[in-house]
């Protein structure tokens, strides 16, 4: 196709995934180039969670690999936990720390994980929090906002670390209803901008 490896942020290379006997991935080759948009839709237990987890190394596999942004997750020498700080991660539950502010939890792992300074972190964090529409409740607590309040700020969060790929993991199934649209519009206008995205989702 005439694409460049840099052009190809995700590239699964005859990927295999066990637990145990039961064989998960078998053998997946893909990609998924810049600003591009993929969606994995399929029953429960087919993989699609597995899928999206190995590209951060959150799951192992045992065969094959996967290069992001031109680094090789099978590659023992690869830091692994520098890869991660570039690819953001936005689960079903929404994992912020419910003892920090919205603030503080912008900006923790931009000071812990980037070695950013508070100011550039806070700047950077509230730019994002702007973003996804919530510049007013920066000083709340987690359990203050709504779910989708709550999913919308770990967005904002995972964006904060200028992340070369996002990837949702079933976002919206664990929101109430009426809450799914304003995670959706948030993910819909990130697409727009040219975000390159991987969603696990039954949102068709």
């Amino acid at each position: 196709e005439g694409m460049s490896g840099r052009e190809r942020v995700v590239v699964y290379d005859k990927v295999v995934k066990r637990f145990g006997p039961l064989t998960v991935l078998d053998g997946v080759t893909a990609h998924v180039g810049r600003g591009e948009v993929v969606c994995l839709i399929g029953p429960s237990g087919s993989g699609k969670s597995t899928l999206i987890k190995t590209v951060n190394a959150l799951e192992p596999f045992q065969k094959g690999d996967i290069v992001v942004d031109g680094i090789s997750i099978a590659d023992p020498k690869t830091d692994l936990p520098k890869l991660r700080s570039r690819v953001g991660m936005v689960f079903q539950h929404f994992e912020l720390f419910p003892h920090l502010t919205v603030t503080e939890n912008l900006t923790l792992a931009q000071i812990k994980v980037l070695g950013r300074n508070t100011d550039e972190a806070k700047a950077r964090g509230m730019k994002m929090l702007d973003r996804v529409g919530l510049m007013v409740h920066k000083d709340k607590y987690p359990g203050q906002l709504s779910g989708g309040q709550q999913q919308r700020v770990a967005i904002a969060r995972a964006l904060s670390m200028d992340p070369i790929v996002m990837l949702f993991d079933e976002p919206t199934s664990a929101l109430d209803p009426e809450m799914v649209g304003e995670v959706l519009d948030v993910m819909v206008q990130l697409a727009q901008e040219g975000m390159t995205m991987m969603c696990v989702t039954h949102e068709m």
